[in-house]
């Protein structure tokens, strides 16, 4: 596939997508990426490929980490609370749960942005280095 456009839209595309991708808004990432590619003019197809960096196979490695990397930011020295696994219910697991949630904010967010901006450097880096040895084309 040839994509048309600049290193830098591109390499900015897809660190968008993948900031996307990180945060903590699960369940929405892909219309938050075509409403970002389309509201700031960059390339759909890049913006979805960073946006699905988070996919069914890595969205629970990738969430898992961002929640301990909260906690570790905001002190949290126990992280999983006492549950007694014989007698819970869904709705008592929620709110044992709900702990979590300002550091899986925080670690989601925080990542974000990191992941989002290494996508974009890393892609900008590489595009120029494919268009130095003729390798790619846009």
């Amino acid at each position: 596939m040839i994509v048309n456009d600049s290193p830098k839209k591109v390499a900015l595309s897809f660190g968008v997508g993948v900031f996307i991708g990180m945060s903590p808004f699960f369940g929405i990432h892909t219309l938050l990426g075509i409403a970002a590619a389309w509201i700031f003019k960059l390339n759909k197809f890049v913006t979805i490929a960073g946006v699905y960096v988070t996919n069914p196979w890595t969205i629970v490695p990738i969430y898992t980490f961002a929640t301990w990397f909260g906690a570790q930011l905001l002190g949290v020295r126990q992280i999983i609370p006492d549950i007694n696994w014989n007698e819970i219910t869904f709705y008592q697991f929620l709110y044992e749960m709900q702990s979590l949630l300002p550091s899986f904010l925080l670690g989601t967010t925080v990542l974000s942005f990191i992941s989002g901006i290494s996508g974009y450097v890393i892609i900008y880096h590489t595009i120029l280095r494919k268009k130095k040895c003729g390798s790619f084309k846009t």
